[in-house]
């Protein structure tokens, strides 16, 4: 253990290294990928003499990329993403492992934020973040923090948003590889991921069958499109929610009815959002819901259904098991809500399987390295990340699988390549 990382760490216990290492053992030997760009980095040492600091859902898989990143000669720094999502045990391996973590399951929000706080205050030469959570308290509250920053790579839908409306103001002050962008990420870890954890949360959390249920799916993204899909080999009647006219259209002919929320609304019996945006659920739909119908958020931000509007209906509310509210309205109807409101896959269960966010933290890690090689030429603003990457991961990933694909004959890439016959 690092005299730093032993001395400053702040996490909830200590003692329960054991249990973190053997989660992140599991996962490590379920991501192939990772461990190939483990081996490299442990040859070449990109990231020599630097600090790295991390925002992320602080679970195995992120543990582990972390020590990957640490493997490249990076001194890092860690802290979580989401208040629910933090596995005690997980922090504390890592802080064994040398790593300083800052986090904590369930914190208050004022020490939550002030944990992401310190995480920045070792002044990193480059940051993972997920939600643009480091990027707003540094363009936001501490500018002072940035000033070795070379850059970063950025997790979410979330937090590109927030990235380019920084951009669009002329405002963003270091180049972030949109790794939510690259063709791995949304792909696989949105759709197949996403699909698969939230109901893996929703599931556990409940014990209650879906298969006869109406499922609304609040947003038909990548995310939305594996929620629905997950939804449908459950056994659901799946009704989609949207804004969009060419995803709405998209939804219909995959098969899903289609409608507005206020119509959705009295047909539901468990509601998914994934919009990433706010309050797409709100004061107009509640009193529309059968009774015991049961709101799960699987976007980013706790916003996506309104729990102010739920509050101004309720007269009690009171916690029915882990993970689940019950409002108890006025009327005399109970809408459910899990997890707070927060990423049901994240805060009421152990996030996307291990083989699925193999590509995604591969991506982050070959994309860190990018940024730092590069930072120069990109300059400020939001990049994408590099097809040859994109595809080194997939490679990579077919390899750990035993499947082999095609190559392009000379012939065929110079037919390709002309505009004659």
């Amino acid at each position: 253990m690092s005299v730093k990382a032993k001395e400053t760490s702040i996490v909830a216990d200590r003692s329960l290294a054991a249990e973190g290492k053997l989660k992140i053992d599991w996962v490590q030997a379920h991501m192939p990928v990772l461990n190939q760009i483990r081996e490299q980095f442990e040859k070449e040492q990109p990231f020599k003499g630097l600090k790295v600091s991390i925002c992320l859902h602080l679970e195995a898989k992120t543990a582990y990329l972390a020590k990957v990143v640490q493997a490249g000669g990076a001194e890092v720094t860690i802290t979580g993403s989401n208040p629910l999502s933090t596995q005690d045990d997980v922090c504390a391996a890592l802080v064994e492992d040398g790593i300083t973590v800052f986090a904590k399951y369930n914190p208050d929000p004022q020490e939550f934020k002030q944990l992401m706080v310190r995480a920045l205050e070792s002044k990193p030469d480059l940051i993972i973040d997920d939600g643009g959570d480091f990027a707003t308290i540094l363009h936001a509250e501490r500018p002072d923090l940035m000033e070795n920053l070379r850059g970063g790579a950025e997790e979410t839908t979330t937090g590109i948003i927030k990235l380019k409306a920084l951009q669009k103001e002329g405002a963003l002050k270091f180049p972030m590889v949109a790794v939510n962008d690259a063709y791995c990420k949304h792909l696989f870890d949105n759709r197949y991921g996403t699909g698969q954890s939230a109901w893996d949360g929703l599931i556990r959390t409940t014990n209650l069958i879906v298969t006869g249920k109406t499922v609304v799916v609040v947003g038909y993204g990548w995310c939305g499109k594996g929620v629905a899909m997950r939804a449908k080999g459950l056994g659901a009647n799946v009704i989609v929610t949207e804004v969009d006219a060419i995803k709405a259209v998209e939804a219909h002919m995959d098969g899903f009815q289609v409608m507005p929320m206020a119509e959705a609304a009295k047909h539901g019996d468990m509601f998914i959002t994934v919009t990433g945006n706010k309050y797409v659920i709100n004061g107009e739909h509640y009193p529309q819901m059968k009774n015991g119908a049961i709101l799960a958020n699987a976007g980013h931000f706790d916003v996506e259904f309104s729990k102010p509007d739920l509050a101004a209906l309720t007269k009690e509310i009171r916690t029915v098991r882990k993970n689940i509210e019950e409002y108890r309205l006025h009327d005399g109807r109970s809408i459910y809500v899990l997890a707070e409101g927060r990423l049901v896959n994240l805060a009421a269960g152990d996030g996307h399987p291990a083989e699925i966010m193999d590509m995604t933290f591969a991506l982050q890690a070959v994309a860190l390295k990018y940024v730092n090689d590069s930072y120069k030429e990109l300059g400020p603003g939001v990049v994408s990340v590099p097809y040859e990457l994109d595809e080194r991961v997939a490679r990579t990933k077919l390899e750990a699988l035993g499947i082999h694909i095609d190559a392009l004959t000379e012939e065929q890439k110079q037919y390709l390549d002309s505009w004659s016959s």
